[in-house]
């Protein structure tokens, strides 16, 4: 093959910055209805429980619809799918700014939106974890980092238009510039062929009995899944709930607690899960566990955090205990796929990636009503502190996984 013009950045590197922005308004778009919630339940005299149920629902579809999105991924163009989710989940979150009341919010918000996210993540995760080899785990931390970007900096700026232009302008603002993204990645992005193991898999597409069984043999696959399942119920429950009783008890503006509730986790965050990245792929060369282990000690070390941000009353140091949270989150985060992918067949690392999601979401996304069950009975506070026990038990199931089965399950491709 002769090259005739060389890139001045290489395409695998162009996709990560494409897919980045395209996640940063992925999340921004799911945070910004969490930051204007106080504006949205005066406007449309709302409770929490109803809000609870609106999130819930939202993130329900988004995990009963994943795994669509990553049998998909493993069958036809990739950059189609990805450039669909953008389209369809930025027109959902600009139609939100239309509602009138609970059944439309549902309809847009819940399941337009949810929907269309639902679409987004295996196959963008397959596509960089495809291209990006020996720098894997950096690239997909630096492609997780547009999460932690995009909930603070939509966090704060929803919170400002939602106070001067009202909680409808922000969904407008957000929709429109995700449309226009879609447009640009239509022209930016490259067709990858799927990868292959050998000549014979060329031949012959996978049947869904064969993906299916390649993913469920692996013993560490249903760890790491019970994990991410108790990651993302505290994640829901943080990101939904946290600028509320930032806003609620410690008397903040709706920018203010958007920002706070926001920034001090997911900064440290960014800082986790580019440090986590870097170790790992160092240290995964000599040792093949190092991946696991950064994960458990990720989740295990966030534990005494989480209870510290709902119990203390000083806003300093729950700023410190949200810090100190996000750190350690995001050296878990740092190597939520890249740890997966260890034990999964590339070929099926998309179907993996739906069915990976797809439970955890659909547990996550009991945790913004429980937690507005517990409000109405105990405070917030208690319910932030509650938060705590998931995290553990994610710790064990992933330390019982690095000691037992990991080396077993590793793919050695």
């Amino acid at each position: 093959m002769i090259k005739t013009k060389k890139e001045l950045i290489p395409y695998k590197w162009t996709l990560v910055g494409i897919l980045w922005f395209a996640y940063f308004l992925n999340q921004g778009d799911r945070q910004i209805f969490n930051t204007v919630i106080p504006l949205i339940q005066k406007d449309l005299g709302l409770t929490d429980v109803a809000i609870g149920n609106v999130v819930m629902i939202f993130t329900a579809i988004y995990g009963i619809l994943v795994p669509v999105s990553g049998f998909l991924g493993d069958f036809v163009s990739r950059k189609w799918i990805v450039i669909s989710s953008l389209l369809v989940f930025s027109l959902g979150t600009l139609l939100t700014g239309i509602s009138g009341g609970l059944v439309l919010l549902i309809i847009f918000r819940s399941i337009a939106t949810g929907a269309g996210e639902a679409f987004y993540y295996p196959a963008a995760t397959s596509l960089l974890s495809q291209l990006h080899v020996n720098t894997r785990a950096t690239a997909l931390s630096i492609h997780q980092t547009s999460l932690y970007v995009g909930i603070v900096a939509s966090g704060a700026i929803s919170g400002w238009i939602g106070e001067n232009y009202g909680w409808r302008a922000a969904f407008y603002v957000f929709g429109s510039v995700g449309v226009v993204w879609a447009v640009v990645s239509m022209f930016v992005m490259h067709n990858t062929a799927m990868p292959v193991a050998d000549v014979s898999v060329q031949k012959n597409t996978p049947k869904f009995s064969e993906v299916l069984g390649a993913i469920l043999k692996k013993e560490t696959f249903y760890l790491l899944s019970l994990a991410f399942a108790c990651q993302c119920f505290v994640n829901v429950g943080y990101n939904t709930w946290m600028p509320k009783y930032l806003h609620e008890d410690y008397g903040m503006s709706l920018t203010a607690a958007g920002f706070h509730s926001m920034m001090w986790h997911f900064a440290f965050a960014f800082v986790g899960v580019m440090v986590g990245g870097k170790l790992s792929d160092k240290y995964s060369e000599k040792f093949k566990s190092a991946r696991m282990y950064a994960e458990f000690l990720g989740m295990f070390l966030a534990v005494p955090f989480i209870v510290l941000l709902g119990y203390t009353t000083n806003f300093y140091l729950c700023c410190f205990a949200m810090a100190c949270f996000g750190f350690f989150r995001g050296v878990y985060d740092s190597n939520l796929f890249a740890a997966l992918f260890d034990i999964i067949e590339p070929r099926f690392r998309a179907s993996a990636s739906g069915i990976y999601l797809s439970f955890a979401f659909v547990v996550g996304s009991i945790a913004p009503r429980l937690l507005a069950e517990i409000k109405a009975v105990s405070s917030m506070s208690v319910a932030m502190m509650s938060l705590s026990g998931f995290f553990l038990a994610g710790s064990i199931f992933l330390l019982i996984a690095t000691l037992f089965f990991f080396r077993k399950n590793y793919y050695k491709g």
